[in-house]
This record gives C-alpha cells, sequence and structure tokens, in this order.
C-alpha cells in the first residue's frame, strides 16, 4: 500500500477533499486538490482551509516517507504550521512539501534520546506555476514511551 493510499484510508480529510497524491519521496511530497466548487471560497477558489489542508497533508506524506521505518518508536506530529497567502488561487492547486533537514540528522537526535524538530516547506501552485501560498510546518518525532 503507498503512502496515498494509507493516509486516504486512514485519515478522512484526504477522502473528503479528494486529495490526490501525485508524488511521494523521502524528501519531496506532491499532492493535488482538484477543482471542486463545494471548497470554493467567496472568489471562485479552493477556500483558505482547503489550500491549509492540502499543504499538511503533503507535508505529513514527506514525514512518513522519510521517517515511515521509525514509527516502532516515535510518533510524528506537528508543532506549529505557518501559511501565507501569495496571489489568488483558481482552479486545481497542488502543493510540493520538501524535508527542510537531514533524515540522517532527525534520526541522530533521536537515537541520542532527544525529541528532534525539522521543517517541512510547502509551495502550493496553480496550474500556471504562479506560488499561491507557502507554508512552513515544523513537525517533530515524539518517542513512544
Amino acid at each position: 500500500m503507498s503512502i496515498g493510499e494509507m493516509l486516504a484510508a486512514t485519515v478522512p480529510m484526504v477522502r473528503t477533499l479528494n486529495l490526490e497524491y501525485l508524488e511521494t519521496t523521502p524528501e519531496k511530497a506532491v499532492l493535488a486538490l482538484p477543482d471542486q466548487g463545494e471548497y470554493h471560497n467567496h472568489v471562485g477558489g479552493p477556500h483558505a482551509g482547503a489550500m491549509f489542508t492540502l499543504g499538511e497533508s503533503a507535508s505529513g506524506a514527506v514525514v512518513l516517507a522519510a521517517f515511515g521505518d521509525q514509527l516502532s518508536r516515535a510518533v510524528p506530529l506537528l508543532v506549529h504550521a505557518e501559511i501565507a497567502f501569495k496571489k489568488v488561487a483558481l482552479g486545481p492547486v497542488t502543493a510540493t512539501a520538501t524535508l527542510g533537514r537531514p533524515i540522517a540528522e532527525v534520526v541522530a537526535e533521536l537515537d541520542a534520546g532527544t525529541r528532534p524538530e525539522f521543517p517541512v516547506g510547502v509551495a502550493i501552485r496553480r496550474e500556471d506555476g504562479a506560488v499561491t501560498g507557502e507554508m512552513t510546518v515544523l513537525w517533530t518525532l515524539r518517542p513512544n514511551r
């Protein structure tokens, strides 16, 4: 089962918004939010909440791809998220999430008994490639007790 299939099966919001997993690697995840009238805002584009969910979901996909082998000893948790809206988004949008620290560095901190934190940067783009939003999502790996 792919990460996208697993998240679609376990996270109801992924199914609600019909998010599509286009690419998921340990360094990058790309998700798409189709153009859906029921999730539009007052100017006819995707609602800010839908765009936030798209970006957060992309960040979670890259975190699972990067640290899925650590799930027996730690749980990934979102610590903090910021979003900046840059341009009006109309039509379908994609979110590209990029891991902000080397995987080995984060795992070394976990091995040392600390609770590592690491950023994931997200760019949300419309079909013409223009960046409509930027997010920074700070994650941690909380060691299991």
